[in-house]
């Protein structure tokens, strides 16, 4: 399959992802919410790394198993989010 989103910046918007997706911004903001989507946060600004959102369409649209924010190295195992000390 070839990159889709190959000619495309590092770090999407939600607005780019849903214009590559081909649905409403609130549809992806929603994903985002839901740790569906994979993303990160710029303060309060959400971004969608290119090759991830690759791999996300390469998956069919759905989330790793245990869900991406369960990867991060601030996560206990019960996969809550915790702050770096």
């Amino acid at each position: 399959m070839a990159d889709i989103v190959e000619n495309i910046p590092e770090a999407l918007t939600t607005g780019e992802v849903a214009r590559i997706l081909k649905v409403t911004p609130s549809r992806v903001q929603e994903l985002v919410r839901q740790s569906i989507l994979p993303h990160f946060r710029l303060g309060r600004q959400v971004r969608i790394d290119r090759q991830q959102l690759q791999r996300f369409i390469e998956l069919g649209g759905k989330a790793l198993p245990g869900g991406w924010r369960r990867s991060s190295c601030h996560a206990d195992p019960e996969g809550r989010s915790r702050r770096p000390a």
